[in-house]
Parts: C-alpha cells; structure tokens; sequence
C-alpha cells in the first residue's frame, strides 16, 4: 500500500469514527442511553453494525470516547489539566483565575451538559455507566482541588479556609447538575450563569473586604486605602 493510500484510508477511518460519535451523540440525547442500540447508532450513521462493532466493541466504550471529546472540544489526547486554559488559570491574579475557570466550564458546559445528562440518568440502573458517572466526578473535583491549591498559594482564602474545602466549594458551584438546573431548566442565559457562579465563586473564596481589583493584582486609588 502507498503513502497515498494508507493517508486516505485513515482519513476515511478518522472521518467514520466521527460519523458514528455524532449519531450516537444524537440518539443518546434523544433517546436516552438504555433505549438506544448499537444497531440504531450504526442506522444513524449509515454503517454497517458490524462496523460500529469493530470500531467501538460496546455502547459503552462509544459514551466514554463521547464524553471525553464532548469535555475536550477535540479529539486531541490532552489531559484538562495540560490544557491551555488552565495554565492561564493557574498563572492569573485571584479574581481573574477564578474568572477563568467559571468561563472555562461554561465553554465545556455548552458542549456536554446534555451528555453528562444522559451519563447521570443511565447510572442509576446501569452500573458499568455508575463507574463512568463516578470517574467523571473523581477527575472533576480533581481539576478543581489543583485550581483551589492555586489560588490558596496566592492568597489568604476567606475565613480561612483550606484548599480542600475551596475546591468543595468550586465542585458544588460548577457542577453540571447547577448548570443544568439554571440554564436548562430555569431558562437562565450561559452569560447570566457564568456571572452568577463568578460572583459566587468570588465571594465564598477570596477575602472577605477585597476588592475585584485588587485581587485582579491593581492598585487601589489612593483615596481608597484610608
């Protein structure tokens, strides 16, 4: 086989695998994870079942790929933590890492939130989908105990408190059930909400009496220091 040839056989491979994600991601939302087969996934994308089977071997592996590309927004193998987003996170001023993370989870959220959904709703009953459920939330507390840590090395957090209960915190404020509730179920906009879990985030975890701009790291007027 030729250069040429194996490269098109790849493309083709690569562009097939995204055509059976994208169906599944349909039907899982439609359909809910229990209702939808793999036959109906293979209909949905035009592939033979066997195909599907090839590639993916069970629905489940199909979710879990789904998932990780829905969180990633590609399909690049990199971990959220090497991510770009969190390094600027992790290298900002209090207020602004703060700031950051909220509009980081409101890009992912944006993608999965309907995703997670289905993950959630399938692990009540199905309990290789609770193992999938609980390693999503394991790695999600996980993000945000290194992004607490962060910002704890920059500055006294309010009332004292330590890293492992900031990243509670963060963890209960930005989970995808709060996200859903407000932007799904409550009609709130993806702006108001990531306002909202900002304003929150802000008050719970910096200093009690700081303001947004001298978290940020700017000077005060001099007026304002009497």
């Amino acid at each position: 086989m030729t250069g040429k040839s194996a490269g098109t056989r790849a493309a083709k491979t690569t562009a097939n695998r995204a055509k059976m994600l994208v169906a599944a991601r349909e039907l899982f939302a439609t359909r809910g994870y229990t209702a939808t087969t793999m036959k109906a996934i293979a209909d949905e994308a035009g592939m033979a079942v066997q195909t599907l089977y090839f590639t993916f071997a069970t629905k489940r592996a199909i979710l879990s790929e789904l998932l990780d590309v829905e969180i990633a927004g590609d399909t690049e193998p990199v971990a959220t933590m090497d991510r770009p987003w969190f390094a600027a996170a992790v290298a900002a001023a209090p207020a602004e890492q703060i700031r950051l993370q909220v509009a980081a989870a409101a890009t992912i959220y944006t993608r999965v939130s309907s995703l997670l959904e289905v993950v959630r709703s399938a692990a009540t009953t199905d309990p290789e989908l609770a193992e999938l459920w609980q390693t999503n939330i394991t790695q999600r507390h996980l993000v945000q105990l290194r992004l607490a840590e962060a910002l704890a090395a920059k500055t006294p957090l309010r009332h004292g408190i330590t890293a492992a209960r900031a990243a509670d915190i963060a963890f209960a404020v930005l989970a995808p059930e709060t996200y859903r509730l407000l932007v799904h179920d409550r009609g709130w906009t993806g702006d108001e909400w990531q306002s909202w879990a900002t304003d929150a985030l802000t008050l719970q975890l910096l200093p009690s009496g700081s303001s947004r701009e001298e978290a940020m790291g700017a000077p005060r007027p001099k007026d304002a220091r009497r």
